[in-house]
C-alpha cells in the first residue's frame, strides 16, 4: 500500500513528518511511503536521521502553503505546493491515502474541488476522535462544511457509524445529535428536521445530548454543524494546554507540590496523554472520493505517525466504498418510503 505524506505540512515539518514516516513504514509491513515536497529539504533531513532516502519516494513540489494563506487563493495559485502533489497523486490513484498537517482549508479545499464527493455524498465532514472517560467519541462535522443542512447532518451520522465500527471495532455504535438540551423540541430548525430523519433510519440512534455530555462518553459518535463542531475543537484542545500550564506553574512555586507533582507524575502523564490529539493522529475528511487524513497544525512525530496508521487502516477497510455503499441505500430506501 502506497501513502503519500505532506512534507512540509506542520510546524515542525519537515523533519518530524520524515521521522514519523520512517517510524510507520517499519512498522507496518508493505507500506510504501511517497514524501511530497521539496525534495532537497526532504534529503536533508534523511541525511540528519542518518537513513537512507532511496526506501522512499521523493516528489518535489517548490510551494508551501502557509497556515495564514487563504484555500481559495492556495488553491489557484499553488498548484505546485505539497499539498496539491499529495492531492494529485490521491486522483491518479498512485496513491491509496494521503496525510497532511498542512493548512487544514487548503487541504479541504483541494480535496473537494480535485477528487469530489463520493457517489451520494451532499457535503463531506471532518470526524475527529475526542478522549472520553472511556474510550474514545468521534465529533463530525469539525469544520469541512459550513452551510450545514438537516440531510447533511443526517449523512453525517451515517458516515460516523461507519467509521466508528470499522476503526474502532463497536457494534452499532449509538449515535446522538448536539443539541441545547435533551428534549427534541431544543435546537433550530435543521436539528428538529435531523432528529426525524434519524429517528426513523435503521442506525442506533439515542436522541440529542449536550456539549457537556460528549466527554462523559454518552454517545459513541456525535453529530453537529461544521461551524460548532470546529470551535468546540480548538475550545478542547486549548483546555488542555491551559490546564498542562496551570499544573507546572502550581508545581513550580511550591516545595511541597513539587514533591506531590513528582508522585503524581505517572498518573498527570497517563491523563494527558489520554486526552491529548496526538494518540489519535488527526481527523477524517469523510465523504470525499479518497482517503485524506487532517493532522493537527502543531503535531509531532508521534501524531504524524499515528495519522499515517490511522490512513492505512481507512484504506485497508475499504472506508469509502462501504460509505458509498450505504448511503446510495439510504437513499433507495427513502425512495421507496
Amino acid at each position: 500500500m502506497r501513502i503519500a505524506i505532506d512534507a512540509m505540512g506542520g510546524d515542525n515539518a519537515p523533519l518530524a513528518n520524515i521521522q514519523a514516516s520512517i517510524e510507520a513504514s517499519k512498522q507496518v509491513t508493505g507500506l510504501d511511503i511517497v514524501l511530497t515536497g521539496r525534495e532537497q529539504e526532504i534529503k536533508q533531513c534523511f541525511s540528519e536521521l542518518n537513513v537512507p532516502y532511496q526506501n522512499f519516494t521523493i516528489i518535489h513540489a517548490p510551494q508551501i502553503i502557509e497556515p495564514h494563506e487563504m484555500p481559495a487563493d492556495a488553491f489557484r495559485k499553488k498548484k505546485n505546493s505539497s499539498i496539491a502533489a499529495g492531492i494529485r497523486l490521491l486522483k491518479k490513484r498512485e496513491v491509496e491515502a494521503f496525510v497532511s498537517a498542512g493548512n487544514t482549508g487548503a487541504v479541504v479545499a483541494f480535496s473537494i474541488l480535485n477528487l469530489g464527493r463520493l457517489k451520494g455524498v451532499l457535503r463531506p465532514a471532518l470526524a475527529s476522535f475526542f478522549p472520553v472517560e472511556s474510550g474514545c467519541t468521534l465529533a463530525l462535522d469539525v469544520g469541512a462544511t459550513s452551510d450545514t443542512k438537516s440531510m447533511n447532518l443526517f449523512q453525517f451520522a451515517i458516515m460516523g457509524s461507519i467509521y466508528v465500527e470499522k476503526i474502532v471495532g463497536i457494534q452499532r455504535p449509538t449515535i446522538a445529535l448536539l443539541s441545547i438540551g435533551e428534549e427534541r423540541t431544543k435546537g433550530k430548525d435543521i436539528t428538529y428536521e435531523a432528529f426525524a430523519l434519524l429517528e426513523r433510519s435503521p442506525l442506533n440512534f439515542m436522541g440529542n445530548i449536550e456539549g457537556n455530555d460528549i466527554l462523559y462518553g454518552k454517545a459513541n459518535v456525535v453529530v453537529m454543524e461544521g461551524f460548532v463542531g470546529n470551535a468546540m475543537l480548538k475550545f478542547g484542545e486549548s483546555v488542555v494546554h491551559i490546564l498542562g500550564d496551570a499544573i507546572k506553574n502550581a508545581v513550580r512555586g511550591n516545595l511541597r507540590y513539587k514533591i506531590g507533582g513528582i508522585l503524581l507524575r505517572p498518573a498527570i502523564k497517563g491523563l494527558f496523554n489520554k486526552m491529548s490529539y496526538e494518540e489519535y493522529g488527526g481527523a477524517a475528511l469523510l465523504g470525499v472520493d479518497g482517503i485524506v487524513i487532517v493532522s493537527h497544525g502543531r503535531s509531532k512525530v508521534k501524531a504524524i505517525k499515528n495519522a499515517i496508521l490511522a490512513a492505512y487502516k481507512n484504506a485497508h477497510e475499504k472506508i469509502n466504498e462501504i460509505i458509498s455503499l450505504n448511503l446510495q441505500k439510504s437513499k433507495q430506501e427513502d425512495t421507496h418510503e
